[in-house]
């Protein structure tokens, strides 16, 4: 745009004023100033409100990643809590099964005392000399067997009382016996024979006889020393019939009896 020169006295130079163009320029770089310390102003070209516009684009934008970054974090604790749960219930769960193992194993040994109990078939001398023979190996200080007023009476006729009552006599002629399958450490009316076994570590073994189906003999050998075929001298055979006990053991740690294991066994003699 041409520059107008307006009146001037003669012999001074004629005076200059900016163009239109110009005060434009002024205006737009007076705009950007304003901006820049926080003024809402708007020229006549529109690049103010175009800078607005941007401004409040970028608060959004802000905004937004704001919530992308949070829900994120959210999402990564989740997930790193459910790690340390695995792991850490990983660790409970493998020492849990180390304790159940080790009670399982006493219990098992236990269980092999019981058997060779059973055979002594409730004889009182007999049952002595094992108790002092446990005694002498270490394995117990102990061992309270079965006294009470259990009685029970043989198919035969013969009556016999406690412990021998529960070995000698079928559960249905029982009196005054437990047959109750719970076993209670701390109650000793609640199983029938307790042995302690171990060297380091003790474990307390607890068992009681539940049930018994008597029989008339030891197990069936079958053909055992026979031949398949038998001559015919006029003798029967009894077909034997054994004994079956229906035992319920329990096994724990004397220092810890929260670990302890139970096992439900049916014995053949």
């Amino acid at each position: 745009m041409e520059n107008l020169y307006l009146g001037h006295k003669t012999g001074e130079p004629p005076v200059k004023h900016e163009g239109y163009g110009d005060q434009m320029k002024n205006v737009d770089i007076i705009t950007e100033q304003k901006l820049r310390i926080g003024v809402s102003f708007v020229s006549s070209t529109g690049e103010g409100r175009e800078n607005i516009t941007m401004s409040s684009a970028s608060k959004s934008e802000k905004g937004i990643v704001l919530v992308v970054v949070l829900v994120l974090s959210a999402v990564v604790l989740a997930v790193m809590t459910a790690l340390i749960y695995m792991v850490t219930t990983g660790t409970q769960m493998s020492g849990f099964q180390k304790r159940y193992k080790t009670s399982l194993e006493a219990a098992k040994g236990g269980s092999d005392l019981v058997y060779q109990f059973v055979a002594l078939r409730g004889d009182p001398a007999d049952d002595t000399v094992f108790t002092n023979a446990l005694i002498a190996s270490g394995l117990t200080s102990s061992m309270p067997i079965l006294t009470s007023a259990c009685t029970g009476t043989s198919t035969g006729g013969t009556q016999y009382t406690a412990l021998q009552a529960k070995l000698m006599t079928p559960t249905t002629s029982w009196v005054n016996c437990n047959s109750n399958v719970t076993i209670d450490p701390n109650d000793s009316t609640t199983y029938d024979m307790m042995f302690q076994m171990g060297a380091t570590t003790r474990y307390n073994f607890y068992a009681k006889i539940v049930q018994t189906i008597d029989g008339n003999s030891g197990g069936d050998l079958g053909l055992l020393n026979k031949g398949v075929i038998s001559g015919s001298t006029g003798e029967i055979t009894v077909m034997p019939k054994p004994y079956l006990y229906d035992v319920e053991v329990v096994a724990a740690n004397s220092a810890n009896p929260l670990e302890r294991s139970k096992l439900s066994i049916l014995y053949q003699y």
